[in-house]
């Protein structure tokens, strides 16, 4: 594949799209692929590889228990598999069987959940979902990893199909998604990439958040505030040598995420900070733990202090 020819496109169509482009890529490397689903072809992009490849393609319908049972059968006979639907769908309404099949039993598949965090905030918190890091981080051989960009999920997806545990991979965003990446950098599960050098404060982030991460750290660095931008796609197993390295080097790290501060990001990098002496402050920045009234996404990532604003206002605050 093209990866520069590609990427344009990639962000125009944002993650869903995308990740149905990058199945019908990964269909013609791996003879043995499945695709599992719960009646969202066309919502994760997946109408092309349906219609190409109708043998290769199971929709057990708005089933996601189903799904999951399905999916581990299959990796059972041998084929590697993709299971996704909805975010909430993909991991709440079917963590017994995730737990299960998959951590419990060790069936090995790849569970992509769509729209994942504060997206689809019109629908309300039956479709947002801030609870997925946190519910399947206390599954054993579940590894977790959130794609800043439509780039990063092509490589997450090339890396995560022959890792050597379930994978759930969580989108975050819709469309016109900015590539926040460098298109020739290295991705490995468990390994943070630092997309932004900086010596006064440290920015992890996760999903597509990091762009908003971004904008803060140009607008930080016009105050004379060089702040670096970190990279954490891989919530488990968490990069524990990059953690302790900022933590080391740093008076202030300021975790940021589009899910509860509980149990997600923050709540990893403070774990592994608590396990090691250092003088650095930790600022978590997410959902903080309730759930508001619907609204658009701009609107719901002001409320939980998601914005550039609110990074810059978070970071001087603390200084």
């Amino acid at each position: 594949m093209n990866i520069e020819k590609n990427i344009k496109l990639w962000s125009s169509l944002g993650m869903r799209a995308t990740f149905g482009l990058i199945a019908m890529e990964l269909s013609k490397k791996y003879p043995d692929l499945m695709i599992t689903t719960s009646d969202v072809s066309t919502s994760a992009g997946l109408d092309r590889y349906k219609n190409k490849y109708p043998e290769k393609f199971v929709d057990v319908g708005i089933a996601e228990q189903n799904l999951i049972g399905i999916s581990a059968g299959l990796s059972s006979e041998g084929f590697k598999v993709i299971s996704t639907t909805f975010a909430p769908f993909q991991t709440l309404r079917c963590c017994e069987q995730i737990k299960v099949n998959l951590g419990y039993m060790k069936n090995k598949i790849c569970m992509v959940g769509l729209a994942s965090g504060l997206v689809l905030g019109n629908l309300g918190f039956t479709h947002c979902c801030i609870e997925d890091i946190g519910v399947l981080r206390s599954i054993p051989n579940i590894s977790i990893v959130v794609p800043s960009d439509p780039l990063e999920l092509f490589k997450v997806l090339s890396g995560a199909i022959n890792y050597k545990d379930s994978v759930y991979i969580r989108l975050t965003a819709g469309s016109n998604t900015r590539i926040v990446n460098s298109k020739d950098y290295k991705f490995e599960i468990g390994k943070a990439i630092e997309i932004l050098p900086g010596k006064d404060v440290a920015i992890i982030g996760c999903g597509n958040i990091l762009g908003e991460c971004l904008e803060a750290a140009s607008i930080l660095k016009e105050k004379k505030i060089q702040c670096s931008i970190v990279n954490m796609h891989t919530i488990k197993p968490i990069d524990k040598e990059k953690i302790k390295n900022i933590a080391k080097n740093n008076k202030l790290i300021v975790t940021v995420e589009e899910h509860n501060v509980i149990g997600g990001l923050g709540t990893s990098v403070a774990e592994v900070m608590s396990s090691d002496r250092n003088n650095c402050k930790l600022v978590r920045l997410g959902i903080n733990d309730f759930y508001s009234s619907g609204g658009s996404y701009e609107y719901l990532k002001n409320i939980y202090g998601l914005s550039v604003e609110k990074i810059i206002q978070t970071v001087l605050s603390n200084l």
